[in-house]
């Protein structure tokens, strides 16, 4: 398989990303490691992991995060998932995740529109196979008068300030919000 934009963008984001702390600098060297072994890294169908793009939704003053009941985990989550063939880069696959998931348009990338934060978690795509996402998670604002709609994936999705966050919330989405809020 050739290496195709998606990958090689990867690639590129993060071998350039200055990770914030040792373990998050850890987890960018697998993520290259799979990226340097795998050409399908970022395709669904790579086991026994992949590649996925999130964003976490900020309102326009950035006093509240969008998060989402996530329908399968039941789990407060950020708006994320796989990349697919017409997107571009990592944060094309986060912008439009979060835009089909909020029902947001306009989203645009916070943080200076580089990753905010990696998260590594299991994550089984495919009945009886135990797989990991390799997270890259980024920061999106919202357009001032958004109105945010539950898409086909969630059972609920709200706005929370930082320290009123709904429970129960996903691994490492507390992390996330610490990082995006740094990020500002």
């Amino acid at each position: 398989m050739p290496v195709d934009s998606l990958h090689a963008d990867a690639v590129a984001v993060l071998s350039q990303w200055a990770a914030p702390s040792p373990s998050q600098d850890e987890l960018r060297r697998s993520y290259l490691d799979l990226l340097r072994a795998e050409p399908g890294a970022m395709r669904r169908s790579c086991v026994p992991a992949h590649l996925t793009g999130s964003a976490l939704i900020l309102d326009p003053v950035a006093e509240r995060v969008l998060l989402l009941l996530h329908g399968r985990a039941g789990l407060w989550l950020q708006a994320g998932g796989h990349c697919e063939d017409g997107d571009g880069s990592l944060a094309a696959t986060a912008l439009r995740e979060a835009a089909e998931e909020s029902g947001i348009s306009g989203l645009v990338l916070g943080g200076g529109g580089a990753p905010v934060k990696l998260d590594r978690h299991p994550a089984p795509c495919a009945p009886g196979v135990a797989e990991w996402h390799l997270d890259v998670q980024y920061l999106a604002v919202a357009p001032a008068g958004a109105v945010a709609t539950v898409s086909d994936e969630s059972r609920d999705l709200g706005w929370f300030p930082y320290d009123d966050l709904p429970a129960p919330l996903g691994g490492g989405v507390v992390e996330l919000i610490a990082a995006a809020r740094a990020a500002l």
